[in-house]
């Protein structure tokens, strides 16, 4: 298979942290534009808070600070919740079949 017959046949898929990443971008412009209906904007919110995981474990947020203080407020307050969500799972006993080390 020559390279040309290659890339015009193979189709890179988007990875997850990118997708996820520009999603929330798209989702979170839409919700800043007063010109967007607000029917569009409640699903741009949900689209965009969906991508908090993805976007958490890649520490976008200890990198960036959104300006806008009412998304910024928003992110906040999903961001302790998902924290808090997340908690009960970090002191969960370890499954029995893993080694723990201790000190």
């Amino acid at each position: 298979m020559t390279r040309q017959a290659f890339s015009a046949t193979y189709h890179e898929q988007p990875k997850p942290a990118a997708s996820a990443l520009a999603t929330f971008v798209a989702c979170a412009q839409l919700m800043l534009d007063t010109a967007t209906p607000e029917d569009v904007r409640r699903q741009a919110e949900g689209r965009a808070l969906a991508q908090l995981p993805v976007l958490r474990a890649l520490g976008v947020f200890d990198l960036f600070d959104v300006r806008d203080p009412a998304l910024a407020a928003l992110l906040r307050d999903e961001l302790n919740e998902l924290e808090r969500l997340d908690a009960p799972m970090v002191a969960k006993a370890p499954h029995p079949g893993c080694r723990v080390r201790r000190a």
